[in-house]
């Protein structure tokens, strides 16, 4: 059976766009798969909202995001890429990072060059290490995947917000010769950019789409015509829940009818695998629930 790594191997080598609606929890991976995607990323911003409520600052350890790969994972069989962020620390701590969330069964993990405590890529203050530093870290991981972690790296800088998009440009050049096997250039302003980027850098390459945020929102044809082979939707999912509670608990502090609101109770225990489990548990007699 192939492992999540190759089995991301095996969609990056066809020719499309893969769409990437980003999760935060098992849950929420489980619902991607179920409409039908073909894999996921367990986007930091969402993550520290989801699990500690506060913003994608730096604050949430290694092993909260491990330990949130590891549920989510579980909870899937589509391939999922982990946020690495900055690897949390040096060099040994990038390599650390990469192994472990291998041993969690991520099918990749994205290394940046920000400086820690690093920040969402569509929001003010962001800032990067210089380029050796930001060079060792996809060494490092790059290093701990030849030396037997199934999994794929992928290497993004954020320079172009306090560089330009040459000096991005450049250094996502040189992690692809250091053996990373998807670029990320955060934030293009506009669609020449993104053209920019596709035309210059080598292998596949993954658009961050933030509603609201810097990047062009185009369509799916677009940014596979541009050259992304990966469009990541990092917030969509938790923006339209955290409205659909918000209204939802607005409509139940003002006693009005919230049905409107709500997934059926049937579709709602299917979903999250109440059947299956029955199903599964009727081949033992002491674990039947009629």
């Amino acid at each position: 059976m192939p492992s999540s790594a190759e089995n991301l191997r095996a969609l990056l080598a066809q020719d499309k766009l893969h769409v990437m609606p980003c999760c935060f929890d098992a849950l929420s991976a489980k619902l991607i798969e179920q409409a039908g995607f073909d894999l996921t990323f367990l986007s930091g911003f969402a993550t520290s909202a989801a699990r500690i409520g506060q913003p994608d600052l730096g604050l949430m350890s290694y092993a909260e995001v491990l330990d949130q790969a590891r549920n989510s994972v579980d909870a899937i069989r589509i391939p999922l890429i982990a946020d690495g962020d900055t690897g949390y620390g040096n060099a040994m701590n990038v390599r650390r990072t990469v192994a472990g969330f291998a041993k969690a069964g991520a099918a990749c993990v994205m290394i940046e060059d920000q400086l820690s405590p690093k920040r969402c890529g569509h929001t003010p203050g962001k800032a990067v290490v210089a380029r050796e530093e930001a060079f060792d870290r996809i060494r490092a991981a790059v290093d701990a995947r030849n030396e037997g972690a199934d999994i794929l790296i992928m290497a993004r800088t954020d320079a172009r917000h306090e560089h330009g998009l040459g000096e991005a440009i450049e250094r996502a050049a040189r992690f692809k010769e250091l053996g990373a096997d998807i670029l990320f250039v955060e934030a293009p302003k506009t669609v020449e950019e993104m053209r920019t980027v596709c035309r210059e850098l080598p292998g596949p390459k993954m658009a961050n789409i933030v509603e609201g945020g810097e990047t062009p929102d185009l369509s799916h044809e677009e940014l596979h015509d541009i050259g992304y082979a990966i469009a990541a939707y990092p917030l969509t999912l938790m923006a339209s829940a955290m409205k659909a509670m918000m209204e939802t608990l607005g409509r139940l502090k003002a006693d009005e009818d919230r049905t409107p609101g709500l997934m059926d109770f049937k579709e709602l225990r299917d979903r999250i695998g109440f059947d299956q489990y029955y199903e599964t548990s009727s081949r033992y007699e002491t674990s039947r629930r009629d």
